[in-house]
């Protein structure tokens, strides 16, 4: 029997809250991924952590009690180019799922072909230095060609230091654009920090531009239930409410504070108090960007 290899990060909160807050029905979890198993959906070899299983028997279970019914399954760089293990749940959901793909340089218009078919309408490029660094910027312009004529977006994960570098290059793409988790900036400094008004001045001069109210547990500078991030959730969706959207992040890989998924749900009225915002940023703006 082979050894499977021992997690390196923690998993997520085992039984997590009944949130509060009732989610409109057909509710977008827009960033959330699937791990494993690993003995069915191998783990790349060049992975930069390990993570415990988190199978799409778990992913649904939490969705359910949550109350969401649609999601976006961002396949995460422990799966490499192997994107099956969303591909098979999307083929499962009825429709109610889509994906974000990771491609490389030798992706061919029939492999993009395959995954549109399979349900998927972007691809995501990590930035983030801890998990490898900034991409083959020759490879990124050539996939972005490629993924445009199918109406794909490209879905970003930045070091919040380095969004002033590249929002020149943002602003020039092609298509449409979502960055990860308030572009991963420091609630310690305040809403006036360079990173953020980059972020808010993409949103507010490029309609291109989409950011991803998620991560509130990689912002805060507190522990749960990371109130310290609500304002800077609450500028993006005054900017630009019909292109903010929302995620969980489940299962959380390679986070300081493993947050409770039904307390994040609970912060969605927080920062968009009012039922039509709400609507918004839960359902009507993922259908749109990802085809719902």
């Amino acid at each position: 029997m082979k050894t499977m290899p021992q997690p390196t990060i923690p998993g997520p909160v085992a039984n997590p809250k009944t949130p509060d807050f009732t989610l409109p029905q057909l509710a977008c979890d827009a960033h959330t991924h699937i791990f494993g198993p690993g003995d069915k959906y191998p783990y790349a070899p060049e992975r930069p952590y390990t993570p415990p299983d988190a199978p799409l028997s778990a992913f649904q279970a939490l969705h359910k009690k949550l109350g969401i019914g649609r999601a976006v399954i961002v396949n995460a760089t422990v799966h490499g180019t192997d994107n099956r293990v969303a591909l098979d749940a999307i083929a499962v959901s009825d429709g109610r799922y889509r994906g974000v793909a990771n491609i490389d340089g030798t992706i061919t218009e029939q492999g993009l072909r395959a995954l549109h078919a399979g349900g998927f309408r972007g691809c995501r490029f990590n930035f983030v230095r801890h998990l490898g660094g900034v991409p083959d910027m020759a490879v990124f312009h050539r996939i972005v060609a490629m993924v445009a004529p199918f109406g794909w977006h490209i879905d970003l994960h930045f070091d919040a230091v380095d969004l002033p570098e590249y929002a020149p290059v943002l602003a020039k793409l092609p298509l449409r654009y979502t960055i990860d988790h308030i572009g991963r900036v420091k609630a310690a400094d305040g809403l006036d920090q360079a990173p953020f008004r980059t972020l808010i001045e993409l949103m507010q001069r490029d309609d291109k531009c989409w950011v991803k109210a998620s991560g509130f547990e990689r912002i805060s500078a507190g522990g749960p239930p990371f109130r310290d991030a609500i304002p800077f959730a609450r500028k993006l969706v005054e900017s630009a409410p019909d292109r903010v959207i929302w995620g969980t992040d489940w299962p959380h890989p390679n986070v300081k504070m493993m947050p409770d998924d039904g307390a994040l749900v609970d912060l969605i009225p927080l920062f968009a108090p009012e039922p039509d915002l709400q609507r918004k940023i839960l359902v009507d703006n993922p259908a749109r960007l990802f085809d719902f």
